[in-house]
């Protein structure tokens, strides 16, 4: 009885744990869509990189993935789904991880923004339904000013990045990054449904935000003599602003 208890209690971390993992590829194409703005800045931000040559070797298997498999299969999805109602998706799936956002908010000490970010969740639950519309952002211009993540609410602390690192599919990231997400993965309401309703949702997600994106990460490419170093300081960056404000 105690060995079937383990062997089910083993089997739930790592279903938890992978379902984790794969929300960290929606998170890791949602900060690419933003990775542009800082290529043209002279500023170059360093991070520890001891995996240098994995880390190349992961990003060159990523860059084929996008290539050959995500960008067709988000295209084809683009064709047969109207950008509106993918942008209301994407409203959703937003509006479903509020718990994260309300939480770092909390931690970080942003006691007002965790309660806009509260009452957006109950607005745009009930007026949006079920937050495919945000009837908070939109019709009564309630705006938080940034996301939180646990990422951000551990640098908030003071807690560096540590060493950089490139996730098969995954993308770019930092050690304090994959923690927070990881952190963050169990305020996640995704992750407590049955395992392939779970990944199916995140499949979803994950499309569907691509579908949005599409051209962004070629474009990085073509304006980087080095992709590697431009989207890892462009990531850096990107982390650090968020941090700061």
């Amino acid at each position: 009885m105690v060995k079937h208890q383990r062997q089910g209690f083993f089997l739930f971390c790592f279903i938890f744990v992978f379902l984790i993992f794969f929300k960290c590829t929606v998170f890791a194409e949602d900060t690419v869509s933003h990775e542009k703005d800082y290529l043209d800045e002279e500023t170059i931000t360093t991070v520890a990189d001891p995996l240098e040559p994995w880390n190349r070797l992961v990003f060159q298997f990523n860059d084929r993935l996008y290539f050959w498999l995500i960008k067709p299969v988000a295209r084809g999805y683009s064709m047969v789904v109207p950008e509106d109602f993918r942008h209301a998706i994407s409203n959703f799936f937003h509006n479903i991880t509020a718990p994260v956002r309300v939480v770092n908010c909390l931690l970080q000490g942003k006691i007002k923004s965790a309660g806009v970010e509260a009452v957006s969740f109950v607005l745009n639950t009930t007026g949006g339904v079920f937050g495919f519309h945000d009837f908070a952002g939109k019709d009564l211009k309630l705006r938080v000013v940034d996301d939180e993540d646990l990422g951000q609410t551990l640098g908030n602390y003071g807690i560096g990045n540590g060493i950089y690192i490139v996730w098969p599919v995954l993308g770019p990231s930092t050690l304090r990054d994959t923690l927070g997400t990881i952190g963050d993965g169990f305020l996640d309401p995704v992750n407590y449904l049955e395992l392939e309703n779970a990944i199916m949702v995140h499949t979803i997600e994950f499309t569907n935000k691509t579908s949005l994106h599409l051209g962004e990460y070629e474009d990085i490419k073509a304006s980087a003599l080095d992709p590697y170093i431009a989207i890892q300081d462009a990531y850096i960056q990107y982390r650090n602003k968020k941090i700061k404000k």
